[in-house]
């Protein structure tokens, strides 16, 4: 229930929100700084729209003044401040006034009394609109159980679809929200952090917004990961005097370089941003002083042609590294980020990034689909309808996935894309993901070439399917009529596309053939025991098929096919009454005595005792974990329907679930029991330094924990140790706690998780 502007009370949203009003001891006009804010606010938006008509933006500060008085922040301080330094990051996109008056008003209709209604009166519909997209935004819970997450991802894509502003505004509110994050307990912060490396900053990243999703990141990380955080940015502090010195002389260079040319620019200089590094030292294996581009010269021009004249300039005074220089302006990103990279060495053996790139390409890299936002023509302008072409190609194959686990993997795919730039024969260009195959290839030129291939050439050569495509392949695929997709295909391939087109052909086919498997099933075990199915009302299959929980006959055929249960179970639900001795046929097995038509499969759990995992609603199918991820309690996790060897059960962030998962049919829901575990073999993988001591260390670590080592290997190359070492496990908890403290070693750089043993 909202509260009235003279007495508000806290949030509803207390429990998950950083900027949540809370009730202040009295009220008042605006604050000093409030007031100093926001003249800024009007300031920078004259500056940046000096024939625009202001009056909206101080209407809605007025408003939000009013009915904000007397709340205040985690942080302390007057709540008003958090919509003007929201409207304050709008105002840096140079957004419209609309949006930076919806920016204002984003919070008033949640935590003030005041209703869209009222702001649509007072500020016209395209306000109200905005305001109520990011106030049914705001009530999602990303955190929640998968299924709602899911539901929850699709309502905010729906809302991008509908009024991109929407998001920005989100966006901009995440991004201040993240900046005052240090307010709030520990658990909370955790829990914001995931939310915004997981859902907002990918979708900054896919709307071009670099900027901000970079600042997103790197705020996320120092709240995920405070020790990593803080171990990169001392690295990169302890290079930073010499780096700044570096990067001024190479700046000198550069300047008189382009004058010597006549080439007008504007050169600058960063270093690689802490999440950035983080990322590429994990999956390089390397250390801080291997990253290449960690110094960065940034150079902007006036034309295109320029561009490439200052690129042949570069390498005139540096000698470029081989494979480093990628055109970006021939060649788009999906989100239309355009530059031309090249990394060279300097004089000293230093080695450093120069980018490239127009005024107008460097607006586009840092502020992405906000750069040139215009609503006079309508909402949407043509360039940017193109950025959003791969959203509404998201919401079309979306309706098709039943299963929300699969939706959110593909959707975290197709929001964080790693691009390869292949070619058909003719010269047109197919950007595919990072590791792409053929058969993404073919998918990616049509659904039936995807079907249809057999083969592929890779540049005049014979391939096979599964190679990983590179940049600048030029691919022929090769077709054979009456052609099917292998299920095999899904292990290798790495689009969106292709993946769903391939699911959607199995399911449909494999389905077909579960049901009548099924039937036969239920036939044969109707003979042995003597029972006439054919007098067997067809309401008595749709009851036993309702307990089940499904709603046509057919389905639970097609779970008997996919072997969810037995179809013993469902005779004995059928014809409860049957105990005759069934045929002589049956090969005396143990379920063949008479009257048992109830199963007698057992439970079985690895070496983690009886009942520590339970399918829910059946209490006798035999259950396994999978050896591709080996899940630990504590672990979420899911069960997979394996024909003949019960139930396979998955970490839920196992690669191998997406690919199994294909069949919904046959997911089925599992859970931790309360038995205890004695403890599962993990094994660990440490990368650190090469240094005396380094392997006591690590097993004083562990030994400190009462943990039990199985098994250590070290291998050393280069001034570099990679230590893998299995132990006995208790719980996720027993794990993140080694591994914690194993990362807090001197030398030690990262410490993974081997889910194969």
């Amino acid at each position: 229930m909202a509260t009235s502007p003279q007495n508000p009370g806290p949030s509803a949203r207390a429990a998950s929100r950083p900027d949540v009003p809370a009730q202040a001891s009295s009220h008042g006009s605006a604050t000093p700084q409030a007031r100093a804010r926001f003249e800024l606010l009007l300031k920078q938006v004259g500056e940046s729209r000096p024939n625009e008509d202001l009056s909206i933006i101080v209407r809605a500060y007025e408003l939000s003044e009013r009915y904000h008085a007397g709340q205040m922040r985690a942080s302390g301080e007057p709540y008003l401040i958090h919509p003007i330094e929201v409207a304050l990051v709008l105002t840096e996109m140079k957004m419209d006034p609309q949006a930076i008056a919806a920016g204002l008003l984003h919070d008033s209709v949640e935590d003030t009394s005041i209703t869209i209604e009222e702001i649509e009166k007072q500020f016209g519909e395209q306000v109200a609109h905005i305001v109520e997209g990011v106030t049914k935004i705001s009530k999602i819970d990303f955190a929640s159980g998968e299924e709602r997450q899911a539901e929850n991802v699709r309502k905010m894509l729906l809302a991008m679809v509908d009024d991109i502003r929407v998001v920005i505004i989100k966006l901009a509110d995440r991004l201040h929200n993240m900046r005052t994050l240090e307010f709030l307990p520990r658990d909370r912060q955790e829990k914001i952090a995931h939310e915004t490396m997981e859902i907002y900053a990918p979708i900054a990243h896919r709307l071009g917004m670099g900027k901000l999703r970079g600042e997103l990141e790197d705020l996320a990380f120092r709240y995920m990961d405070p020790l990593a955080y803080q171990q990169v940015k001392e690295a990169v502090e302890a290079r930073s005097k010499a780096g700044d010195a570096f990067l001024q002389h190479v700046l000198t260079i550069i300047r008189e370089k382009l004058q010597e040319n006549a080439i007008e620019a504007k050169v600058e200089s960063r270093v690689k941003r802490l999440y950035s590094i983080q990322q590429k030292l994990i999956r390089q294996r390397i250390t801080v002083d291997q990253v290449y581009d960690l110094l960065a010269i940034r150079i902007i021009t006036k034309s295109v042609r320029d561009c490439y004249a200052v690129l042949g300039a570069i390498h005139q005074l540096w000698p470029p590294v081989p494979g480093r220089i990628k055109d970006f302006i021939a060649m788009p990103r999906p989100n239309l980020y355009q530059s031309l990279h090249t990394t060279v060495i300097a004089e000293n053996g230093t080695p450093f990034e120069v980018q490239i790139r127009t005024e107008e390409m460097h607006k586009m890299a840092e502020e992405g689909i906000a750069a040139h936002w215009k609503y006079k023509d309508g909402p949407v302008a043509a360039r940017d309808e193109e950025r959003l072409a791969w959203l509404r190609q998201v919401m079309e194959w979306q309706q098709e996935m039943t299963d929300p686990g699969e939706f959110l993997s593909t959707l975290k795919i197709d929001l964080y894309p790693e691009e390869v730039y292949t070619f058909t024969p003719k010269g047109k260009i197919v950007i595919l993901p990072r590791d792409a195959t053929a058969v993404d290839f073919a998918y990616s030129i049509h659904t039936e070439v995807g079907h249809a291939c057999v083969g592929a050439r890779v540049n005049g050569r014979m391939a096979p399917l599964r190679q990983r495509l590179r940049s600048g392949d030029i691919v022929e695929i090769i077709t054979q009529s009456g052609h099917t997709p292998s299920r095999d295909w899904l292990s290798f391939v790495r689009s969106s596309r292709s993946r769903q087109k391939i699911k959607h052909w199995l399911n449909e086919h494999e389905r077909e053939r579960a049901i009548e498997i099924g039937r036969k099933l239920i036939e044969k075990e109707a003979r042995r025991y003597r029972v006439s199915l054919k007098n067997i009302e067809e309401a008595a299959f749709q009851k036993v098929a309702s307990e089940y929980g499904f709603g046509r006959m057919e389905e639970l055929f097609a779970g008997l096919g996919y072997g969810k249960f037995s179809a013993r179970q469902v005779l004995g639900k059928l014809a409860p009454e049957t105990t005759e001795q069934p045929r002589a046929d049956s090969e005396g097995s143990e379920e063949a005595k008479p009257g048992a038509i109830s199963s007698v499969v057992r439970r079985v759990f690895g070496s983690g005792g009886e009942g520590a995992i339970k399918v829910r609603g059946y209490g006798d199918l035999m259950v396994y974990r999978a050896r591709c991820c080996n899940p630990i309690r504590g672990e979420e996790i899911v069960g997979y329907v394996t024909r003949g060897k019960g139930v396979a059960v998955h970490s839920r962030s196992c690669p191998n679930v997406t690919n199994l998962m294909y069949e919904a049919d046959r997911k089925i829901a599992v859970e931790w029991g309360r038995d205890a575990a004695r403890g599962y073999p993990v094994k660990l993988t440490v990368f650190c330094d090469d240094r005396k001591g380094m392997l006591k260390q690590i097993t004083a670590i562990i030994s400190d924990d009462n943990t039990n080592i199985r098994n250590i290997e070290a291998r050393t190359a280069n001034s570099q140790a990679t230590i893998d070492v299995v132990l006995d496990i208790e719980d996720l908890k027993h794990m993140e706690r080694i591994i914690s403290g194993l990362r807090r070693i001197a030398g030690v750089r990262d410490v993974q998780r081997v889910k194969k043993i």
